[in-house]
């Protein structure tokens, strides 16, 4: 089960994730065509929604066209 601490990480990756596909200038639907995640799970993952896999950090990566550690590249706290 996920505590409340859990659910601020998930949170704040969601609001890192959205941070990059912006400054890509691309919608949830275009990052969704350049990766293998849909973009109904990119949006629940950018409202800290989901969980997120290792192999959809490297799809998003991948959409995002940078390396996948910058994906994670965010404050914890």
């Amino acid at each position: 089960m996920i505590n409340e601490e859990d659910k601020e990480i998930i949170k704040r990756f969601g609001m890192h994730l959205a941070k990059l596909r912006n400054e890509k200038d691309l919608s949830q639907r275009q990052l969704s065509h350049r990766c293998r995640v849909d973009y109904s799970k990119i949006g629940a993952m950018e409202r800290g929604e989901v969980n997120v896999t290792l192999i959809t950090i490297t799809e998003l990566a991948k959409g995002l066209d940078i390396p996948p550690k910058e994906l994670l590249n965010f404050d914890l706290e």
